[in-house]
């Protein structure tokens, strides 16, 4: 007679709230950080490149616009996931940790996807204006700095203000 044995782990108790305050941090935020693409960058970043990666001819506004807000749910989620599994759960439910932690995020976001992930990602597709790998262009890397983490802190928040026991 065979017996089976059943385990379960806890990975974190992440409410559909907490997941909500993500993706919504990350909706707003990503509204920010467009903002700014749109007006102070000078490539035209939501009309051509953000399209671009997804095969789409520009100038595309209207699709930039929305896969920009896609991008931004889904790294909101990923910031819930990354500070609900971690070391940093507990100080990720404070608000004064937690706007240096969209900080870090914001950092994080820019050396991984704006400098890393999008040069590679805009050359493989033959986009003809893909930046340099890696992507460390003045001034163009520090206002994508700035808007990662004009984009991020409203996500740290978020998940600050719905997560605090």
């Amino acid at each position: 007679m065979a017996t089976e044995t059943q385990t379960t782990v806890s990975i974190g108790n992440v409410t559909t709230t907490d997941w909500a305050a993500g993706a919504v941090g990350g909706f707003v935020g990503s509204i920010l950080f467009g903002l700014i693409m749109q007006y102070v960058i000078p490539a035209p970043m939501l009309e051509m490149a953000i399209p671009a990666m997804y095969g789409i001819e520009g100038p595309a506004l209207m699709a930039g616009w929305a896969i920009h807000q896609f991008h931004g749910v889904v790294l909101g989620l990923t910031y819930v996931a990354l500070v609900q599994f971690g070391p940093l759960r507990e100080p990720a439910k404070r608000v004064a940790p937690a706007i240096g932690l969209g900080i870090g995020y914001g950092v994080l976001t820019t050396a991984a996807l704006a400098v890393l992930v999008m040069p590679v990602w805009l050359s493989v597709l033959g986009f003809p204006g893909a930046p340099p790998f890696p992507n460390v262009a003045i001034p163009g890397t520090l206002v994508s700095l700035v808007g990662h983490i004009v984009f991020a802190v409203p996500v740290a928040l978020a998940y600050a203000l719905v997560a605090h026991e």
